[in-house]
């Protein structure tokens, strides 16, 4: 229950028709959402810093034996991946060019969306706003047709499944009482952050989609504003760790 005085205040300000408990849960929340977004400046700066040291620590810990070989010509070979080779058939030239499409795409809604909060410390606007909005549509329609092209090859099969059984072992400190098989962890890793940027594809975008509607208030647009941000920095860093997975991956053949 709330006292007499955030009563008063509440009723003032939101309107006699609503109720005290409803007004001061919404005032609470609304605290809680102001408090988020001062600090998710500070919050993206440290994911985005974790997520390069975990995998600057993963290549220490297992360290790509073919990458030290013919480092030149390894990074010829990376270059070399962005154009489209002759012998790829239609669908295949389809599939490398929205892959391509999806990436750049992603490297200008990444810039436009965090340079202006994690380097000048303020919103997007202006000129970013208007080119975000402009790559953003592209993206999602890339992102949809990925879905589909690479669903049956990313699906999880019965061979990954001694993966998940070690981690659920490792974490909870049981030991296994079978024997071992070690499946393709960059293979798995790589399917499961695709997935995830799939999902995380959705929540992004309706967020930012539902609040271009007039059907929601004040509130409500601040909620699906936090929710863009947040699910944004968790949908980069998931991208991140996709593309260097498939890096890795690629430098070993």
């Amino acid at each position: 229950m709330c006292g007499y005085g955030l009563c008063f205040t509440v009723v003032c300000t939101e309107g006699p028709g609503l109720r005290c408990e409803d007004a001061g849960r919404r005032k609470l929340v609304a605290f809680a959402l102001i408090h988020v977004s001062d600090m998710y400046q500070t919050i993206s700066i440290v994911a985005f810093l974790v997520t390069i040291g975990a995998l600057l620590l993963n290549c220490i810990i297992s360290p790509c034996k073919e990458c030290w070989r013919h480092p030149l010509k390894k990074l010829i070979h990376l270059f070399t991946m962005l154009f489209i080779e002759q012998k790829l058939s239609p669908a295949g030239v389809l599939r490398k060019l929205v892959y391509l499409l999806a990436l750049l795409c992603f490297v200008v809604l990444a810039f436009t969306g965090f340079y202006p909060t994690l380097v000048l410390g303020e919103h997007i606007s202006g000129y970013l706003v208007m080119v975000h909005a402009t790559f953003a549509p592209v993206f999602a329609i890339c992102l949809a047709i990925l879905a589909v092209i690479w669903a049956r090859n990313s699906r999880l099969v019965g061979s990954d499944w001694p993966w998940f059984q070690r981690f659920v072992q490792r974490v909870t400190l049981v030991k296994s009482t079978g024997e071992e098989t070690a499946p393709e962890s960059i293979g798995l890793g790589q399917k499961i952050s695709f997935w995830l940027i799939i999902f995380l594809a959705l929540p992004l975008a309706l967020s930012i989609v539902l609040s271009m509607f007039p059907i929601a208030g004040t509130y409500w647009q601040e909620l699906l504003l936090e929710i863009h941000r947040y699910t944004a920095l968790v949908f980069a860093i998931a991208v991140i760790v996709h593309l260097y997975l498939i890096i890795r991956c690629k430098t070993n053949e």
